[in-house]
Parts: C-alpha cells; structure tokens; sequence
C-alpha cells in the first residue's frame, strides 16, 4: 500500500496517474466550490482549463440549465453568473443545474488528472467521506495519489495541510503505508498548525482572498465535514 502527494499538477504525466485513484484538492476554492455545489443539489460540474474552453462547453448545452463559473485573480470572470466562490453555490441557485468551472489552479489539475480510476474531488468541506472512500480504495490494494492543485504551479500551504490531514486519516490503523516524501512532508505540516483555520489563514491564498474582501470564502472552506459527498470526475463531468 502506498500514497503519493504531488504538492503541484507540475511534471505529472498520464501515465503516473493512468488506473490509480487520485483525490484532487484546491481547498481555496475550486475543490470546495465543487463539493458545495453538488452537496447543494447542482446536477453537474464541468472543469476546463480557460474561461474560453468554458463559454464554448456552455454553449452546446441547455441554456437554462447551465450557469458559468469562475475566477481569474480570484474575482469573477466578466460576464460569468457566478465566481469560484462556495458561499455562491446556495441550494436555490445551483440545485438542478450543470455549472461549467474554470478556475486557475483548480479545474486545471483536475484535467491534469484525468486517466486516474477514480478521481475524486477532495476537500475539508467534505473531510471525513474522502478519507473513507480513499481508506477502501487503499485496502483494496490500489496505491493512492494525492494531487494538490497549488497556486500558480508553486506549492500552496493550505492543499499541503489538507493533503497530510487526509494521510493521516486514511493511514491510520492499517499496516505500513509507504509514502513518498511529499507525503511525509505533508504529515508534518499537520503538527505545525493546530487546525484548519489557523493552516489556511496562514496561507498566501487566503491573504490575496482578504485583500479583495472575499475573506468569508475562507472561513468557510476551512470548516470540515460540512458535507457528505465525495464527487468523482468522470468523462468530463465532475457528479
């Protein structure tokens, strides 16, 4: 049994990825606004890569039932009905609904694992559902990625601390785990910081959230367990 954390999407190859399964985190936001969104009702989330990829994947779907999605410099994108935001995806707005999400660092490392068998959408929105379901693809003798999504291809505190609180629940009990050193480096994150409001406010992420007022964004994301899907990524669609 092994786990591997890879703290950016950076030099992951297909084939590193290709029959694993792999849980993706960008706890500020995309992976919590994913887990928000189909926790509240929405029928679909589709990733892309661009704000264009994501007008044109829209527009070949049913008007009124899809809302477009997204952030660049982590304000919404013009002209978009909503941000990268989970305190946006309340039941009455996306309940019933396809959102199409374009995101900078999260939809990306989403595509970036595509070929993992499953992949599945973590978060600490929805803590303790992932680390079961990842605890039993494990147990079945399937070696588990980690990829968190980072902040412009650098490492970001706040998926590393997420990524080694998953570790650590999924390892416990079971007989050694192998991990690589991104994952034990991720272990010892989770000593450093008491908990996951002290993690994520110390992160440059929630910083740049603050200064553009969208600190409740934060707040929120670093509450565990507020629901109990686990979304997989599957020919495109993230349900």
């Amino acid at each position: 049994m092994r786990i591997d954390v890879h703290f950016t999407p950076a030099g992951l190859a297909p084939g590193d990825v290709s029959g694993r399964p792999v849980i993706v985190i960008d706890a500020l936001r995309a992976t919590t606004t994913v887990v928000t969104a189909l926790g509240n009702g929405a029928k679909a989330v589709i990733p892309t890569a661009t704000p264009e990829e994501a007008v044109r994947v829209a527009s070949n779907l049913e008007k009124n039932g899809v809302l477009l999605a997204g952030e660049r410099k982590s304000l919404k994108i013009e002209g978009f009905n909503l941000g990268n935001s989970p305190v946006e995806m309340r039941p009455e707005t996306v309940a019933g609904k396809t959102i199409v999400l374009a995101t900078t660092n999260g939809t990306p490392a989403l595509v970036a694992a595509a070929g993992g068998e499953p992949v599945l959408v973590g978060a600490a929105a929805n803590f303790t559902a992932t680390a079961e379901r990842a605890r039993a693809l494990l147990q079945d003798g399937k070696d588990l990625i980690i990829l968190c999504s980072g902040r412009e291809r650098q490492f970001a505190l706040e998926d590393a601390y997420t990524a080694g609180r998953l570790v650590k629940a999924i390892r416990k009990g079971l007989k050694p785990v192998e991990l690589n050193d991104a994952a034990v480096v991720a272990v010892a994150l989770t000593g450093v910081y008491k908990n996951w409001v002290e993690a994520f406010e110390a992160s440059a992420a929630a910083r740049q959230l603050e200064e553009v007022e969208l600190s409740a964004d934060v707040a929120f994301a670093a509450k565990p367990d507020r629901f109990q899907v686990v979304p997989q990524y599957l020919d495109r669609r993230i349900t």
